[in-house]
């Protein structure tokens, strides 16, 4: 028997040995079909246990969903929230275990270590809780959880939805607490916000230690916190900052998605103390997976703890854990089998088998690695993609604590910032903005600060300088004190009154103390001061410029902005030796003398051939043309000598055109004799650079600055207080003054209020800010401040201030004393006129050549009659005849015949020819004496025109015929050529 036994025991043996050596390499080597992953979980805590609970729900449902091919064996190791414990537990892992890949740790502390120990080894470290933006996610680190900074931007939009300028961070020592901070500050800057300070809380605080941080915190401004700590930290922050009174009115906290994620398993009494608190989170999409996955996940955990507690509700961290083992099964999945292995080194390179250079190189690791980042699916979380190896965020749930729980105040997502509700491609669109908020103390939305604390004033610095209405701080001997008064410090006055809360404030007279004279230094300097909090505030003349406001904030301008400058003025034309010509533009007058030569033209050309009057020799023609037109323009001739309507009609423009200058001129001339002229000695800053001029500035002020950056020689400057101005404009640039003086608008109003008379304000204005209240950078006084000064300025206040300090009315005004252009009648203010005129002078034009070519057409035989002129008496009965004949086709002839006249004598050569019986000779003598006489006394003797246009009677001188009629045809040249005679 027992020979039987040995036989059949030597024949089994090959087989025993294969079994052995297989079992040995299936315990030791892992069969390619296995691939085994490791966990690091703290199994201390009943969060990280459902974490557990979730990776080997998800391994089985991949398994159970994707069958055959390589299965996922899980290697739990206990980490005990220690990060020794943590980085001993990953090397067991990696040396003993050989896993391809290692889920965690938790918290960003442990795996910084742990993250160099997956690049050494090659083996993927996927973290689903480790947030902290120090840690890269590259190499073989992957971050299946959102980064901290990417909630940053939606904290910013909060801040900036609730109008709040300071924020100060409440966060724990260590790169999870200090890694957000920066991204922080940035976001906050974006918004115009800041953080004035820093609440540094230890990592493992006592209770004293947080109450020293909140008692300070309590002493400051600010009253917006952001609290960005682990959960147990945070759990007792809230704890006594709830006891110190610090949840309650006017505060306003926020906390980031450290606590936000596990706000559902917080205890009640934590829950309690943060009533009112903002909190933000990211924000999982229901869906099928989610609702089949609660009792699942239940079931699991019940299972795999035994007589433990029911869980809470899953938390997102428990949904990444399941969405991070679904990853790495389907990477394995698409890896294929990892059949490689590690590199174990040699052991002669060590002396110890626990050091860290006997750890095997995965040679599947960059094979994994690149399959795990490739990976995509839609996990129960959401989408999971990775971008640069590490989630990216899509949507955070901004919520409220109110009561046990907590309620959706609205979302936030990159694309379209707060939204009341999530934006459904199908739904409705989202509204901007929040739902209503229930803040600490259930009072409304804190403002963000509260003033004053601890009792303390403001100290609000005063420039001292010599005596102005805008800011005075004269010494009291008696008191040896500063009295500080002036329009700007009743202007801030009337606006802490109109502060929505008191602000009580000392005012902090600044002087320079390497001056001997006790003045003030330079306002920009002033303003550094205040950028340094040596002092609160400053209130005082103090101008907006880009360059101050770069280290100080300013509150909105209380005054008018600008630099202009101011001159001497001096008379102008009432003393001009050629005044009378300065009514009429220069223009005007060339178009005047145009008219007038074409008036002249117009009226010579068409009665040259039918008037004696414009007839003769040329140097006549020019002068009686003239003189005619000069008597035109003076009066209407009684005696017209123009005959022609288009002659007329050209005469008729020109006396119009002459009445309406002449009225224009008389009046512009009256005003130029009778008022005091004055004009700018000074045009522009162009002007005064060109002639070399020196300029004047306020002492201490901006406005130099300004002149050299507008290419004024700084040799050319001056500095003089406002009270010297008038003195130095007197004197003038080469007299030791200067020509024109630069300042800002309000002191040049104070300035005309007094010498207007003399001076005026010319040139552009360079714009400035004005005047405005300095405060610190980022200083929350300034919103309200502003505002305030809107309520000042806008009512009826600023007018009482501005009187008391500066008057009613300035009752002088210099703008007045100046002739302005439209004072000069110019072209264009009569351009009207002259189009007209010339319009009804191209009409002539046209009509009279009509005429003319019309009668060029006629016979060439038939000449036109002349005009003629003629005085005739005649006795003729006892009546009086009126008689005309008609000598011409256009004129015609006046006869007036006087009866009982003695006869006529004959001449002698008539009464000789008689004697002689020879009737025709003596007829034909008759004739020709009478001719000669009549001719004589038609062109001759002028006496009886003369006496006629005199109004004097008719009557023929004594001793001579008083009856003679001699009608004579004379042409233009008043050459005879032909006649009638008769006695």
């Amino acid at each position: 028997m027992r020979g039987v036994a040995s036989a059949l025991l030597v024949l089994l043996s090959p087989f025993l040995l294969l079994v052995l050596v297989v079992g040995r390499e299936h315990r030791l080597g892992q069969p390619p079909s296995v691939v085994r992953v490791g966990a690091l979980l703290d199994l201390g805590s009943p969060g990280w246990k459902a974490s557990w609970a979730s990776m080997s729900l998800a391994l089985d449902d991949f398994n159970a969903s994707h069958p055959g091919g390589s299965t996922v064996e899980l290697h739990i190791a206990d980490c005990k929230d220690d990060e020794i414990t943590a980085a001993s537990a990953a090397i067991h892992l990696l040396k003993d275990i050989k896993v391809q890949a290692i889920i965690g740790p938790e918290t960003s502390t442990q795996a910084r270590f742990i993250i160099d120990l997956g690049n050494r080894t090659n083996v993927p470290i996927l973290s689903y809780s480790a947030t902290s933006p120090y840690l890269s996610a590259k190499q073989y680190f992957v971050r299946t959880a959102l980064n901290d900074v990417s909630q940053v931007p939606a904290i910013a939009s909060l801040i900036q939805y609730f109008s709040w300028r300071q924020v100060v961070p409440i966060h724990e020592d260590s790169d999870f607490g200090r890694g957000i901070i920066p991204y922080l500050e940035d976001a906050l800057l974006n918004v115009e916000a800041h953080i004035p300070y820093q609440s540094i809380i230890p990592s493992v605080p006592t209770d004293d230690q947080i109450e020293a941080e909140l008692n300070k915190l309590m002493t400051m401004q600010t009253r917006v916190f952001v609290v960005h700590m682990s959960p147990k930290i945070a759990a007792r922050l809230f704890m006594l900052a709830h006891d110190a009174g610090m949840l309650a009115e006017g505060y306003a906290w926020i906390v980031t998605d450290s606590v936000g994620n596990v706000f559902s398993t917080l205890d009640q009494n934590t829950i309690s103390s943060m009533q009112g608190v903002l909190g933000v989170r990211p924000y999982v999409v229901q869906s099928d997976k989610l609702l089949n996955f609660d009792a699942r996940f239940h079931s699991r955990y019940r299972q795999q703890n035994p007589g433990a507690p029911d869980p809470a509700k899953p938390i997102i961290f428990q949904y990444w854990a399941y969405d991070t083992a679904w990853a790495i099964a389907m990477a394995l999945k698409k890896a294929g089998p990892l059949t490689l292995g590690f590199q174990i080194p040699s052991l002669k390179n060590s002396n110890s088998s626990n050091d860290l250079s006997m750890l095997g190189v995965s040679q599947d690791g960059a094979r994994l690695i690149d399959a795990i980042r490739g990976t995509r699916f839609q996990g129960i979380s959401g989408e999971f993609v990775l971008v640069d190896g590490q989630r990216q965020a899509s949507v955070f749930e901004i919520f409220n604590v109110i009561g046990n729980s907590y309620q959706s105040a609205g979302f936030w997502t990159p694309k379209f910032g707060l939204r009341k509700n999530l934006i459904i491609s199908s739904g409705p669109p989202a509204k901007v903005g929040l739902n209503t908020v229930i803040w600490p103390g259930g009072s409304g939305q804190p403002r963000g600060w509260e003033w004053p604390v601890a009792g303390k004033k403001l100290k609000i610095a005063v420039p001292v300088k010599p005596y102005n209405r805008f800011v005075n701080a004269g010494k009291n001997t008696a008191t040896g004190n500063y009295d500080v008064t002036g329009y700007c410090i009743d202007i801030f006055d009337a606006v802490m009154q109109e502060m929505p809360y008191a602000v009580p404030y000392d005012y902090v007279p600044v002087t320079d103390p390497n001056m001997v004279t006790s003045m003030t230094m330079s306002y920009s300097e002033m303003c550094r001061q205040v950028s340094l909090k040596k002092y609160d505030a400053m209130v005082g003349d103090t101008t907006i410029i880009i360059n101050r406001s770069l280290y100080v904030d300013f509150t909105l301008p209380y005054t008018e902005s600008g630099v202009q400058m101011v001159v001497p003025m001096k008379e102008n034309w009432s003393k001009n030796l050629w005044v009378f010509l300065k009514p009429i533009d220069p223009n005007l007058w060339a178009a005047i003398l145009a008219v007038f030569l074409f008036t002249g033209f117009v009226i010579w050309l068409v009665e040259r051939k039918d008037s004696r009057y414009f007839g003769g020799s040329t140097g006549k023609q020019l002068v009686n043309t003239a003189y005619f037109n000069f008597q035109a323009l003076i009066s209407v001739p009684k005696d017209p000598k123009v005959k022609k309507w288009l002659s007329k009609f050209a005469l008729i423009n020109w006396i119009l055109l002459a009445w309406l200058l002449e009225k224009l001129y008389s009046a512009s001339l009256t005003s130029m004799m009778t008022v005091r002229q004055l004009q700018p000695t000074v045009a522009d800053l162009n002007q005064l650079i060109k002639n070399g001029d020196y300029i004047g500035y306020q002492s201490g002020s901006f406005v130099r600055d300004l002149l050299k950056s507008l290419k004024v020689d700084e040799h050319k400057m001056r500095d003089y207080s406002p009270d010297q101005y008038a003195d130095a404009l007197k004197k003038g640039s080469w007299n030791g003054g200067v020509a024109a003086m630069f300042d800002e608008i309000p002191y040049l109003k104070v300035f005309m209020s007094t010498y207007c008379r003399n001076h005026t304000v010319v040139g552009r204005v360079y714009k400035t800010g004005g005047f405005g209240f300095v405060f610190p950078k980022g200083s929350p006084l300034v919103a309200d401040v502003s505002r305030a000064i809107l309520k000042v300025t806008e009512g009826d206040r600023i007018v009482s201030i501005e009187r008391k300090w500066f008057g009613d009315e300035v009752a002088c005004n210099s703008q007045a004393n100046i002739i302005e252009p439209g004072s000069v009648i110019t072209w264009s203010s009569l351009r009207g006129v002259f189009f007209i005129t010339i319009g009804l002078w191209i009409a002539a034009g046209l009509i009279y050549a009509t005429i003319w070519f019309f009668q060029r057409g006629q016979d060439g035989e038939q000449i036109q009659q002349a005009v003629a002129e003629l005085a005739i008496e005649r006795v003729h009965g006892d009546g009086d005849e009126n008689i005309i004949w008609r000598i011409g086709g256009d004129s015609h002839l006046l006869i007036r015949l006087h009866s009982h006249l003695p006869p006529l004598p004959l001449p002698p050569s008539a009464q000789e020819a008689r004697r002689s019986g020879s009737e025709a000779e003596s007829a034909r003598i008759s004739g020709d004496s009478a001719l000669e006489e009549g001719r004589a006394r038609t062109s001759g003797d002028s006496s009886l025109e003369e006496r006629r246009d005199r109004g004097e009677p008719m009557t023929p001188p004594a001793g001579e015929p008083n009856c003679a009629l001699s009608l004579l045809r004379v042409d233009s040249q008043n050459q005879e050529i032909g006649g009638l005679r008769e006695r």
